[in-house]
This record gives C-alpha cells, structure tokens and sequence, in this order.
C-alpha cells in the first residue's frame, strides 16, 4: 500500500470512528435530557423532533448528519483501497441515510422512514459485505453484527419488539451497524 493510501486509510478511519462515537455519545446526551425519554418506549428519532423533544432535536440531528457526512467522506477515501463497489455502495447509501434522518426529521413523514430504513438496511449490509474486504475473524464478526442488525429490523417491521418495546428493539437494529463502523474504523486506523 503506498504512502498516500496509507494516509487514506487512517483518515477514513478515523472518520468513521469518530462519526460512531460522536453518535452514540450525542444519542446518550439526548436521551438524558429529553424529559421522560424511554429507550423502550421511544423511537430514536423521537430525539430529532424539534416538536416533542425542545432543543435536544438539535444535538440529535446535527449529530446524525455529521455521522452520514463523514461516513460519505470516508467512503470516497477508501475507494482505491477496497475496490468492492458493492460494499462501497452500501456504505455510502449508509452515510445517504443518515443525512437524510437528520435532515428530515419524524414531523416528515414520508421521507423520515425511507431515509430510516435506507441507513438501517444499507448499515447492516454494509457490516456483511465488509467480509469481501476484512480478514477473520473481525470479517466474521462483521457479518454477524450486519445479521443481527438485519434480524431486528425485520422482527421491527413485523411489529415483534420481543419485550424490548419500539424504542429497545430498534436499538437491537441500531447499535450493531454503530458497534461495527468503530471496529471497521480501528481496523482502517490499524491498518495503515
């Protein structure tokens, strides 16, 4: 690899590290000042809804924009490394999706769920077709954190919350894709 897609890779990586990290973090700032939140009980993007949660919407969204920015901007510096159009589609429709939940919050909604079910979808492929690109085992762990994001997306779809109610169940499809994009970012860090 030569020295400037050594550079590539570490600054992608650190893209998408910090576009998980600063994600996760604002979502947890967000639910601890949304009165009454319940991460059973709410949706996510009940936190990016200026009309039901005040000034949080702020931090919620400009938060998930930034996630889907930096995951556009990494996917574009890692595209000589991973010649994978496939995963590399997926990733950025992934970053496509992300944008578009903060962008057009819950009050939207026609776009909101499409742009919701774009990042959710497309996150989870994007952890399974990494396995074209990855070594094991993180390559294995990718798929299974991508199959378990899948999972619970359909068992959401089909109204099966199995206890966790609305807001737990779409962590279960949420917090695979966000546990994944740190690895693959140390991954894209070590790597160079």
């Amino acid at each position: 690899m030569s020295c400037s897609y050594r550079n590539a890779s570490r600054l992608a990586g650190i893209l998408v590290f910090i576009a998980s990290a600063q994600f996760i973090l604002a979502m947890i700032i967000s639910e601890a000042l949304y009165p009454n939140y319940s991460v059973s009980s709410n949706y996510i993007s009940d936190l990016g809804e200026i009309s039901k949660a005040g000034s949080v919407a702020y931090i919620f969204n400009s938060s998930i924009i930034l996630l889907g920015l930096l995951a556009i901007v990494a996917t574009y510096l890692i595209r000589h490394i991973f010649d994978d159009k496939p995963f590399l589609a997926c990733l950025f429709l992934t970053g496509i999706g992300a944008m578009g939940v903060g962008l057009f919050p819950e009050s939207f909604k026609v776009l909101h769920p499409v742009f919701s079910f774009i990042a959710f979808f497309f996150g989870a492929l994007s952890a399974i077709s990494s396995f074209r690109v990855l070594k094991s085992p993180f390559s294995y762990l990718s798929v299974f954190l991508g199959l378990l994001s899948l999972l619970a997306l359909a068992l959401f779809g089909m109204g099966l919350h199995l206890g966790l109610g609305i807001g737990g169940m779409e962590r279960m499809i949420a917090y695979p894709i966000l546990l994944w994009a740190l690895g693959f970012g140390g991954h894209l860090i070590g790597k160079s």
